[in-house]
């Protein structure tokens, strides 16, 4: 792709991070796309892995003793932070205290002692299990 043909389209289009209605009444993003369109992969995938960044940076900044938990573990606390948000995720105190106190048992119990485990469903299940044994589920 030639940068001077996207440098020219930028200037014109203009970039818009959030979801706008465009003048011909289509739902739009960035650099003028047509989100009735869809967006490929590589750019869902992009945004997958920008996402889950925040997410990881949200938790490790909120939870200092975030960085003595093994990888799985941490991995636990980022998707579900990426899956509710930070703020929701502080809402889990008791798991959250648990996992200070690094009773992996508990906090496995207090994540599916939840509605968002409901919610989630086998989703909660693997992660659960992911959390007690500090392995991934496969």
């Amino acid at each position: 792709m030639h940068e001077r043909w996207m440098r020219y389209t930028r200037r014109y289009e203009g970039l818009n991070v959030f979801p706008y209605t465009c003048p011909t009444g289509h739902l739009t993003i960035g650099y003028g796309h047509n989100l009735e369109h869809g967006i490929s992969k590589e750019a869902a995938e992009f945004i997958l892995q920008q996402d889950l960044d925040a997410a990881r940076t949200a938790v490790s900044r909120r939870f200092a003793w975030w960085q003595k938990l093994n990888e799985v573990r941490q991995f636990v606390l980022v998707d579900m932070c990426f899956n509710m948000g930070l703020a929701k995720l502080t809402t889990f105190k008791k798991m959250l205290h648990a996992l200070k106190q690094q009773d992996y048992q508990a906090a496995a119990r207090e994540m599916l002692d939840s509605r968002w485990a409901g919610q989630v469903g086998h989703r909660a299940q693997e992660l659960a299990s992911m959390m007690k044994t500090g392995e991934y589920y496969d």
